[in-house]
């Protein structure tokens, strides 16, 4: 018998979901007020890059008060298949709405934090009819990376980025990456309260990258964020929704700029805005005691058009 960690009996149901012959790893938490969920939309939660369905440890089980929860591992990540594929917003888009038409058919609300908003707000694009509202946490456009990088620094970061590209170069690289002692500085870099860090949250993030595959996975993910096709515009798409939206940002998000939230809460009117002070870029991890009020409180306004 596996050992079960602390952070399992938070975040519901394990289950595993065999989706184009890789394994997915899912959790849904039923709602405690089951005689109302019909008039309320389930939920599904999508974590950001190196993170997983624990990342919600500290939401699920608020939010499964009201409403249906689910979390997905991403193809790549968490305890999912680190398949030998090509990696691109759409391509985990799919696995949402196929996840979906299996599980669930009704419209849900789709939650994502980092590159879980990108794929949720693609998932909304490209499949209006399984998405009854939109909540991006920290969202990325990857048209607009190079805009984000200082003037100065592109031309290092590009050179950087192009002498680490050969596969052989990017695994000696993933080798680095997974030692415990970096990815607690990159999650130093992540969160702005650092007494939000612990030996809990630094475990969850340890795992995954020593997963058979994981270094090729590695190599493909890093490979797509490269390619023009890897995911669409957000300028190009938000205008165009017609869902209830909210976007959240961490003031102090040092990965994606704070500078963006207000630029792209202007692009729809249909975008309502919270900004958080005191919290970085998975505010819903750091602040999850504000994050859960501002999500329940919007909900309800989305479920009165229910």
């Amino acid at each position: 018998m596996s050992h079960q960690q602390p952070w399992e009996k938070r975040v519901g149901r394990q289950r595993q979901w065999i989706w184009r012959g890789w394994p997915i790893r899912y959790t849904f938490l039923p709602a405690e007020t089951d005689s109302e969920t019909p008039r309320k939309p389930p939920l599904i939660l999508l974590h950001g890059f190196g993170a997983a369905v624990e990342h919600w440890r500290h939401n699920i089980p608020i939010l499964g008060q009201e409403h249906r929860v689910y979390a997905l591992d991403l193809l790549g990540f968490g305890r999912s298949q680190k398949a030998a594929t090509e990696y691109t917003a759409y391509l985990w888009a799919e696995q949402i709405y196929e996840f979906w038409r299996r599980f669930i058919g009704q419209p849900v609300i789709l939650v994502g934090n980092s590159i879980g908003s990108m794929v949720s707000l693609t998932a909304a694009f490209k499949y209006p009819e399984m998405v009854a509202g939109l909540v991006m946490l920290s969202l990325p456009d990857v048209s607009l990376r190079q805009e984000t990088i200082p003037k100065g620094l592109r031309p290092i970061v590009n050179t950087i980025e192009g002498l680490f590209a050969p596969p052989l170069l990017l695994k000696s690289l993933f080798n680095i990456i997974r030692r415990r002692w970096v990815i607690n500085r990159w999650v130093g870099i992540a969160y702005h309260d650092q007494s939000a860090i612990t030996d809990e949250l630094v475990d969850m993030i340890i795992i995954p990258p020593q997963d058979e595959g994981a270094a090729r996975a590695f190599c493909l993910l890093f490979e797509g964020l490269r390619k023009p096709n890897y995911a669409p515009s957000v300028k190009a798409i938000l205008p165009h929704l017609t869902i209830p939206m909210l976007l959240i940002w961490g003031r102090q998000d040092k990965i994606i700029p704070i500078a963006l939230a207000s630029k792209f809460a202007k692009l729809n009117p249909k975008i309502t805005l919270k900004e958080l002070d005191n919290a970085g870029h998975c505010p819903h991890d750091e602040r999850p005691d504000r994050f859960n009020k501002i999500l329940l409180d919007w909900l309800m306004t989305v479920n009165s058009y229910q």
